[in-house]
């Protein structure tokens, strides 16, 4: 999987490529489609939601630009393999998921799995995480229409956030936050990802 979908496709971080390469993704799926978990796919994993596939995992988080220190908010737990990427290069993964079946499963999982710096809530991401912000880096696993204002608000000054954005057509955006607060956006790779919704 590393080899073929990700190292030939362009990721050069050694990290980034590392912590696939030492992520059990097969963990992180039903049993149904473990068989497929190391393929170039996008897999169902309950309650129309997905996990992405490996490519979009190591590209976004090379896009995060991330370090050991850094605190990093995650929009989207769906199965926590986003998170368990995560936890080995930053200080702690904070991450909110709108499923409660998914987010007690994904917690279930990367509990068992030791990855004791990710902390797993069931909320809804358009609001964040107030308690624990500023964050150095927000990453999203699912697409708002547009960028939600809480999550611009909660990024450090000097901060970067990826996350799909868009409803038909959909783009990772990187928003970077000057250190005096000046935002700016790039468009960098078409991509399709369930929606972002709001709690009911």
């Amino acid at each position: 999987m590393v080899r073929e979908q990700i190292i030939r496709r362009g990721i050069s971080n050694n990290q980034v490529i590392d912590v696939m390469q030492n992520t059990p993704r097969h963990r992180f799926v039903p049993d149904g489609v473990a068989d497929y978990a190391y393929q170039d796919n996008a897999l169902p994993i309950g309650k129309g939601q997905t996990i992405s596939q490996p490519y979009i995992v190591a590209f976004m988080t090379e896009t995060l630009d991330v370090d050991s220190t850094y605190k990093v908010l995650e929009i989207g737990t769906g199965s926590g393999y986003q998170a368990a990427v995560l936890s080995p290069l930053v200080k702690h993964v904070y991450t909110i998921e709108i499923v409660k079946m998914l987010a007690e499963r994904a917690d279930s999982t990367l509990k068992a799995l030791s990855y004791n710096n990710v902390t797993v809530r069931w909320g809804d991401g358009y609001k964040g995480w107030p308690e624990e912000a500023p964050f150095d880096r927000i990453i999203g696993t699912a697409a708002p229409a547009e960028i939600p204002k809480a999550l611009i608000d909660q990024l450090k000054p000097g901060g970067k956030m990826v996350l799909p954005v868009g409803t038909n057509w959909q783009e990772i955006v990187v928003l970077t936050k000057s250190k005096s607060g000046k935002i700016q956006k790039k468009n960098v790779l078409p991509v399709r990802f369930v929606p972002m919704v709001h709690q009911k």
